[in-house]
């Protein structure tokens, strides 16, 4: 497939680690960003202390990874809270992290929700509103989903933003990810993960669910550390990108 004029030359990779599942220490040496599970969905303040070190001992970029209050359920299911309490809670957690990184010689360069929170701020104004409050006060950017409503408001409050795609999960032809509970929303084929993502950084679009081309341009994609196969899948990636003549890098946007 040719390259469309607007084609990137590098591109960061991301993934969700310090949740206490998958390699982390295999998947960091293949990201150049980690999102570290700041504890409110995973984790713990010693697991958030390894992986942040590991993060720096690779040169990946370190971000909070914040999330609804809801370890039982992985903060994957939606949760009412109040503006006030939401904006608190994405600073105590951003605060948590920050602390831990510094404490082996890293930093927080960013904020990426998780889960139910991550999917809520792509249309639910009230929550939107508090979490980019939250990423404002704290002087972070935000990494987000293109189109979000998040993003309209960060753009609008002068916050930095990172837009991001996901190499995992599949797509509705609106661009906003398919719901977990349905069939066919995590993709766990290594070569067709590997292939897609090539196409996304090639032509910034990616193939919906329904067949249809849906526009995702964005400067950071996501391989899941939980999905099954996850190092696989990275490797995968790397090698096709640089196959690519793409670069991986963490840089802004």
């Amino acid at each position: 497939m040719a390259a469309t004029p607007g084609a990137r030359s590098s591109v960061d990779l991301n993934a969700d680690l310090g949740e206490g599942v998958g390699d982390d220490a295999a998947m960091v040496d293949l990201v150049s960003s980690a999102n570290v599970a700041c504890g409110f969905h995973a984790g713990t303040p010693t697991l958030m202390r390894t992986t942040c070190a590991q993060a720096v001992a690779a040169g990946v970029r370190i971000g909070a990874q914040v999330s609804y209050p809801d370890r039982e359920n992985f903060g994957r299911t939606f949760m009412e809270m109040r503006t006030d309490d939401l904006i608190a809670d994405v600073l105590f957690q951003i605060g948590a992290l920050g602390a831990i990184a510094r404490s082996v010689g890293g930093s927080v360069d960013y904020v990426k929700p998780h889960g139910a929170l991550y999917n809520a701020i792509v249309a639910h104004e009230q929550q939107a509103d508090a979490v980019v409050t939250a990423v404002a006060e704290a002087g972070l950017p935000l990494m987000c989903l293109p189109g979000s409503l998040a993003l309209t408001l960060s753009a609008d409050r002068g916050v930095p933003i990172l837009t991001e795609a996901f190499a995992d999960r599949a797509y509705t032809a609106e661009g906003t990810l398919v719901p977990r509970t349905e069939d066919g929303a995590v993709l766990t084929d290594t070569a067709a993960i590997a292939a897609r993502v090539v196409d996304l950084v090639r032509t910034g679009e990616v193939t919906a669910i329904d067949g249809s081309r849906v526009r995702v341009a964005a400067g950071s994609i996501c391989l899941h550390g939980d999905t099954p196969g996850a190092v696989e899948h990275a490797r995968a990636v790397r090698h096709a990108l640089a196959e690519a003549g793409v670069d991986v890098r963490a840089s802004a946007e």
